[in-house]
């Protein structure tokens, strides 16, 4: 009772509300950014059971915005650290660690003894198997995603009625279309608000609570704090969803891009060191350029790219080769994208894996970030 008393006495929550969370089992797909917060607050709370699905490890680069890890974590399989940090916040708590990835093969077995899911995870081919995993099983959940400021959270699947993700998003955008957190970057606390509002909707969900999103989505934007709730509907028959055997292959297929050359760190040092003329273009930003670069680099950031264009134009040889690189490469297949309209596509080439990638195969001492 003293745990728990300050959510007790809300007379829309009372004791009733609290068994019904101590007997509900949710899984949270994803312990990172949106995943701690979600995960944190429901073990608070006094959920009675959670699990939680993240096959990753703990990375220094994660530390900003997931919360539940620490430094000494760095390497750790996430799943395992927050079932530890979780079992100790509340002991009341059953938590289930599955260290392992999401796919179709094991979806269904992780969803189907849990209530409720919480999706947190942070790619599209997971976002779409968990919902047609879920739609299959007739289990709710609760999506979540963000972008640099911005957020946005759902409740999918409430009922036969109720909208689906495939609503929203009836299919996934094309490759290199939505550049990750790794790409386009993101505040920490975005992530911990964002997940906030989640763990807030399955508690509402599950205390039965007035105002779910059901078939509402919430979007956010944090500079400048206005919040909108767009309406949906249910447009899919969901009697027809299947699991796909590759999510991650229909998330790269369904939507046709041009092809687009690619070249591997290691190839282009060996062609730099034997004196080949490439122009090697930098897209990143100018704080970006200055921790580290390809030498002899021209600095031209993606935002600034059109605005820029003729004095590139003007730089570029006539003839040779072109290698455009950014952090991991999705901001440089934007800029090839563009620059396909104005230079020979043949002329063009992705750093696959972008500096990062330099600086795991080529330069080991190359201060990447």
């Amino acid at each position: 009772m003293s745990r728990y008393q300050r959510q007790l006495v809300l007379p829309q929550f009372g004791p009733a509300g609290q068994a019904r969370l101590l007997a509900a089992k949710v899984l949270v797909v994803g312990a990172g950014g949106l995943g701690c917060p979600v995960l944190t607050y429901l073990a608070a709370a006094g959920v009675g059971t959670l699990g939680l699905v993240d096959g990753d490890r703990v990375a220094a680069s994660n530390l900003h915005r997931q919360v539940l890890y620490t430094d000494a974590d760095v390497g750790q399989p996430k799943a395992r650290v927050a079932a530890q940090r979780l079992q100790a916040l509340n002991p009341d708590v059953a938590v289930h660690p599955h260290p392992e990835f999401l796919t179709a093969q094991n979806a269904l077995a992780l969803l189907a003894p849990y209530d409720l899911v919480v999706d947190c995870s942070d790619n599209f081919a997971t976002r779409y198997l968990v919902n047609d995993a879920a739609v299959l099983l007739g289990k709710p959940f609760v999506f979540g995603a963000i972008h640099q400021f911005e957020g946005q959270v759902a409740g999918f699947n409430l009922g036969p009625l109720s909208p689906t993700y495939r609503c929203l998003f009836p299919q996934p955008p094309a490759p290199h279309q939505v550049p990750n957190c790794a790409e386009a970057g993101v505040l920490g606390v975005v992530a911990g608000l964002v997940g906030l509002y989640q763990a807030n909707e399955a508690l509402k969900i599950l205390a039965q609570l007035p105002g779910v999103l059901d078939g509402k989505l919430l979007t956010i934007n944090l500079l400048d704090y206005t919040q909108r709730i767009i309406k949906l509907r249910l447009v899919i028959d969901k009697s027809q969803v299947r699991l796909l055997p590759d999510y991650e292959a229909y998330c790269q297929t369904t939507t046709t891009t041009p092809v687009m050359q690619t070249i591997s760190a290691p190839v282009l040092a060996e062609a730099l060191a034997a004196g080949q003329p490439w122009f090697l273009l930098d897209v990143r930003e100018p704080w970006e350029h200055d921790l580290c670069h390809l030498p002899g680099a021209h600095l031209a950031p993606l935002g600034q790219l059109a605005a820029g264009l003729p004095a590139l134009l003007a730089q570029l040889p006539a003839e040779g080769l072109v290698a455009v690189y950014c952090h991991h490469g999705v901001r440089s297949a934007h800029a090839i994208s563009f620059l396909r309209q104005h230079v020979a596509p043949a002329r063009l080439f992705n750093l696959t894996g972008g500096i990062h990638a330099w600086a795991e195969q080529v330069d080991a001492e190359m201060a990447v970030y």
